[in-house]
């Protein structure tokens, strides 16, 4: 909301500048985003062209004579409508424009002393200046004197506060509101608006009848003007819609922006000889099309809110008016409309067709009382600036709540809630201060909310927040909390996860966690609801992810549009679903390896499906769950290669995924593990052994075996018959080639054999080793070649 300062002081009479103000608003809540003047310049001046004749060197150049008081200067200026006898704005020289310093420059032999100016050139923005001022220099009024300010003259001395007001505070979206505000803050009184008028003998309800078909309207006012002369608006209109960031168009026009802003209740004007007699409200029936002021057709569905005639649609409610009753230069009499529509709905159609002024202030909710004074007021202004002559009578339906909320609360309860001690004169005072009236007996006060207060419901810390902001919040005694915290280990999980994905050489990457419908179902076989959003930001951020790998696909894809090959990324984050219509959420580990894996200082190795086991094993036993993991190829996404992809499972239970990703020409390797799930299965307190002093035996095995059988079930038969005495197996062949059959493959491995007590002889591991070949031969008909 940009916020005029002098039509701000229309209402309340304050002295500070616009940053005081500002900053003032700031402490109660109200933030800001940017104070400025609307003319960003000073040092121009009033001056007279005495004479203007043609640059000899030049066919559209003028040597001007212009009078500022002071003195005469000479100034070169190419506008066509430079003229003698004419009153302009004047640069002298050493004035700081928006577009540079302006020199004594010298102009094909001729010196020129200044600048004869346009209002683009002196930081009005060209989307408010007419297409006939863009053509050429600003010609002031004759009544202007030479020597005098022209910007204090034309009244565009003005300073602007743009306003980042909270969602909830729509009663801020008009002069009126910030005015009640900002007297709050200098115990000042909102001065009345004059609203009187002559209406004729001749009542609206003869020519205008309504009939209101949808619950969607609350409240429906119109009234009839007639005799309007169209032209163009008073200055003091025109800069205070400038100010506001509205484009100045005609009288009859602005008048209704003008009272939008004023007041925060939006109007709309139809010429009235276009509309007919009759206004109906509605709900647009699907695929019905009207076309809005802008000359656009818009369709429309069952949910939006239309204004009719008894054939077709004229608008859309709460957020444009249709074309074919638009006001134009040849229209003499106009319908007034000001009504309150559902703010749901008309926020629903504004994100579908368009957000407008209107639709804005709609959407945060009206006050009806402001309803009636809004087409009372336009009426008095169209009457005073467009000749127009008032129809006596409203035509009116209302079916809405106008009543001031009448709320109770204790001095108790607010020092309680606030955690100091105010007294109850304080609290009076500030009531007083906001315009709620207030009784206080007993240390319990009963306040009356007036109407246009729409964000206070019934809700008596809504009561306490406006103590409290008014009070001050540089006011408030800070408290640590008394209660008594346990600290939980929740998070310390997830930290520690973090810590061990770095130290085994993976990048964390946060990213979306919203994404396109279409790719919710990737990377994963559950079965569930898609959380789509009702409001998405794009049609590519719509639903809320379930699986985490998708993002960190689109995180490896972007790198390789880069040329980036190695990348050894990791993501925490949640995943969202709907499941038996409960919505829910969890914690997940995703990981994506491609390319290059450092595996040393000293060098690195290519990422393959064994690096990536390796490091899901390596967290997993971290996180306490030794020789509770196992892999399965069962029930795998259709994202993943069969042949290099399994499910991870605890006891038995699935918690994710590992596997190569298909459809890339680079092998990419994901992991996905849901730690809601994992944290479920409990763990015994960790213990550590001291690493044994004694040293290690290893000896390797090369199994050839068909490729149904699946190396974890050979490291299963392995680890059975190695006992105690077998600590670690690793894999470190694969091989299917010519040597082998066509059904079978090789797998070599490295086992190792300590104990933590003594050193072991030759004799003992040959044992155990021989035990394991005769074991693994029996219990799974595969064939053994040690060395």
């Amino acid at each position: 909301m940009k916020l005029s300062m002098n039509f701000l002081r229309d209402y309340v009479d304050i002295k500070d500048s616009a940053k005081v103000v500002a900053e003032a608003m700031a402490k109660i809540g109200n933030d800001y985003e940017t104070v400025s003047k609307l003319v960003p310049v000073e040092g121009l001046v009033t001056g007279y062209v005495e004479s203007c004749e043609m640059h000899p060197d030049s066919d559209h150049l003028h040597v001007c004579k212009v009078n500022i008081g002071k003195e005469v200067l000479t100034i070169v200026c190419g506008a066509p409508n430079v003229n003698e006898g004419i009153k302009v704005i004047v640069a002298p020289s050493g004035t700081v424009l928006p577009v540079g310093t302006i020199k004594k420059v010298n102009i094909r032999g001729i010196e020129s002393n200044g600048m004869i100016c346009a209002l683009e050139e002196i930081g009005i923005e060209s989307k408010y200046i007419s297409t006939e001022e863009k053509k050429g220099i600003h010609i002031l009024p004759d009544a202007i004197k030479v020597g005098t300010d022209p910007i204090k003259e034309l009244e565009l001395d003005d300073e602007v506060i743009d306003f980042d007001l909270c969602a909830n505070r729509g009663d801020l979206l008009s002069v009126m509101g910030l005015a009640f505000e900002i007297g709050t803050i200098y115990s000042k009184n909102v001065k009345e608006m004059p609203i009187d008028y002559k209406d004729v003998n001749d009542n609206v309800k003869k020519y205008l009848d309504i009939d209101i078909k949808t619950e969607n309207c609350s409240l429906f006012l119109a009234k009839k003007v007639v005799d309007i002369e169209i032209k163009e608006s008073p200055s003091f209109i025109k800069n205070r819609l400038i100010a506001s960031g509205i484009r100045p168009i005609n009288n009859v026009v602005d008048i209704s922006n003008y009272v939008m802003l004023e007041t925060g209740q939006p109007l709309h004007f139809y010429d009235a000889e276009k509309l007919g007699n009759k206004l109906v409200v509605r709900m647009a029936k699907e695929k019905e099309t009207v076309i809005t002021l802008d000359n656009i057709k818009r369709n429309l569905t069952g949910d939006d809110i239309v204004i009719a005639n008894d054939k077709e649609p004229i608008g859309l409610a709460g957020v444009m008016g249709g074309l074919s009753t638009e006001v134009d230069y040849s229209t003499k009499n106009i319908v007034i409309e000001a009504a309150i529509f559902d703010p749901i709905k008309v926020r629903y159609t504004s994100k579908k067709i368009l957000r407008s002024e209107a639709s804005a202030r709609f959407e945060k909710g009206l006050d009806a009382k402001r309803t009636y004074f809004a087409i009372e007021r336009a009426c008095y202004l169209l009457e005073k600036y467009a000749g127009a002559k008032v129809l006596s009578g409203l035509v009116e339906y209302n079916n809405c709540n106008s009543k001031d909320r009448v709320m109770e609360i204790s001095l108790e309860k607010i020092n309680k809630i606030l955690g100091f001690n105010i007294k109850k004169e304080e609290v009076v005072n500030i009531f007083k201060r906001l315009k709620f009236s207030v009784k206080e007996e007993n240390d319990v006060f009963r306040v009356i909310v007036p109407s246009r207060r729409v964000d206070i419901s019934t809700y008596n810390e809504e009561l306490i927040e406006e103590v409290s902001r008014i009070y001050g919040v540089d006011n408030v005694i800070g408290r640590l909390p008394s209660v008594p915290i346990k600290p939980g280990n929740y998070d310390k999980k997830l930290r520690d996860i973090k810590s061990k994905m770095v130290s085994l050489g993976l990048s964390e990457t946060l990213t979306y966690t919203l994404i396109d419908i279409n790719d919710v179902n990737k990377f994963t076989s559950d079965k569930f609801k898609p959380v789509r959003l009702e409001s998405p930001i794009n049609d590519e951020r719509n639903t809320l992810r379930y699986s985490l790998i998708f993002s960190l696909m689109k995180v490896i894809e972007y790198n390789f549009a880069r040329n980036i090959k190695d990348l050894c990324l990791f993501e925490i984050g949640k995943g969202f679903f709907q499941k038996d219509d409960e919505y829910g959420e969890e914690n997940k580990l995703a990981i994506a390896l491609t390319g290059e894996y450092f595996s040393s200082v000293d060098g690195s190795i290519n990422v393959d499906f064994y690096i990536a086991k390796g490091i899901a094993e390596e967290l997993l036993e971290y996180l306490g769950y030794e020789n509770r993991y196992s892999f399965n190829l069962e029930n795998i996404p259709s994202e993943f290669n069969e042949n290099e992809s399994a499910r991870i499972y605890i006891d038995g239970n699935p918690i994710g995924y590992i596997g190569l990703i298909k459809g890339y020409k680079e092998k990419i390797y994901a992991i996905e593990i849901n730690l809601d799930i994992l944290f479920k299965n409990k763990i015994s307190k960790t213990k550590y052994k001291e690493i044994s002093k004694y040293p290690s035996v290893s000896k390797d095995i090369a199994v050839i075996t068909k490729k149904d059988i699946y190396s974890e079930q050979i490291e299963k038969q392995i680890r059975k018959s190695g006992g105690s005495l077998l600590k670690d197996i690793k894999v470190f062949d694969v091989y299917e080639g010519e040597k082998v059959e066509k059904d079978e493959r090789s797998i070599a491995y490295t086992l190792t054999f300590s104990d933590y007590t003594r050193t072991l002889s030759d004799e003992e591991v040959l044992k155990v080793f021989n035990k394991i070949i005769v074991d693994i031969e029996k219990e799974l008909n595969v064939k053994v070649r040690s060395k």
